[in-house]
């Protein structure tokens, strides 16, 4: 099975490479451009569209199914800061897309105060981590979970969600 991932970004790619191992055989993995379309800080429907975005833009003929993932922040009630960061996955056959999310967590409040002020998630935590390249490697709740969760297992999750309809056609496409 040849997947196409709209991303070059290495937590994202192994993220979406161990999702479909654990479903399919034989995955071969191909990270290619997957440009979202969207703002460089997504918010709320904006980081599904990415998602979709990026998935659509990585596909072509030859592909069984391409992956989009875009994370961003959507405002919810009864939290710290207003806002919740969730990662989206997109897979598409080319015709077909389906949807999945991770779990969501909260930045430190200096942190969404920043990103509301116009600059990116990314760049504000590599700052005060002093990680470069963070998003590429643990990401941001890699740091904040001292390791026990990571980018490419958020990526991993919201893929494996994404995957559901197409694991069990028969209850989804009828």
């Amino acid at each position: 099975m040849k997947i196409a991932v709209g991303t070059r970004n290495p937590a994202k790619i192994e993220g979406v490479s161990r999702a479909f191992e654990k479903f399919f055989n034989d995955v071969e993995i191909v990270p290619r451009e997957g440009i979202s379309g969207v703002s460089d800080q997504p918010f709320g429907a904006e980081t599904i569209e990415g998602a979709v975005n990026r998935a659509k833009n990585a596909y072509s003929d030859g592909f069984d199914f391409s992956v989009g993932i875009e994370a961003g922040l959507f405002e919810l009630p009864f939290t710290l800061t207003g806002y919740i960061d969730f990662q989206v996955a997109c897979v598409y056959d080319g015709e077909n897309y389906t949807i999945g999310f991770g779990p969501g967590f909260e930045y430190p409040p200096l942190v969404v105060s920043e990103v509301l002020r116009g600059r990116e998630v990314g760049d504000v935590m590599e700052v005060l981590t002093g990680i470069e390249n963070l998003g590429k490697k643990q990401g941001a709740i890699g740091f904040l979970t001292k390791n026990a969760i990571t980018r490419s297992m958020l990526s991993e999750i919201a893929v494996t969600m994404a995957l559901i309809p197409w694991l069990n056609r028969e209850m989804y496409r009828q």
